[in-house]
């Protein structure tokens, strides 16, 4: 059985109008929801998997309103910078193939949230 290849299609946050374009006001003090778009080499079709991307002011000052922060899916930066977040995208899902899209996509899952991750039938 061939084995499936997960590549990143493209980048959306529904915090902003076009990521392609955003800089924060604060670039080292800024918190977005970023959802990254992976789907099968050479094939049609995307799979979101959601993660915060923050900065540690950003967190420290959370952690100073509410009293802590759950970690999970959280990219922390020490400024905005989407081709590092790009490059490391890509990088993490070349050690994500396997036999069947589930199967990738639960590896993907690690780094986000898979928008089927509690999916039931």
């Amino acid at each position: 059985m061939i084995e499936l290849k997960p590549v990143l299609k493209r980048l959306h946050s529904p915090d902003v109008l076009n990521i392609e374009s955003y800089t924060p006001d604060d670039p080292t003090n800024f918190c977005l929801l970023l959802q990254i778009m992976f789907g099968p080499e050479n094939s049609e079709g995307e799979e979101s998997f959601d993660v915060v991307v923050c900065t540690p002011r950003w967190l420290t000052t959370e952690v100073e309103k509410r009293g802590f922060i759950d970690g999970r899916h959280h990219i922390i930066l020490d400024k905005f910078d989407l081709d590092l977040l790009r490059s490391y995208f890509t990088e993490f899902a070349k050690e994500c193939s396997g036999k069947t899209w589930q199967e990738v996509a639960r590896k993907l899952s690690r780094l986000g949230k898979w928008e089927f991750e509690d999916y039931k039938p």
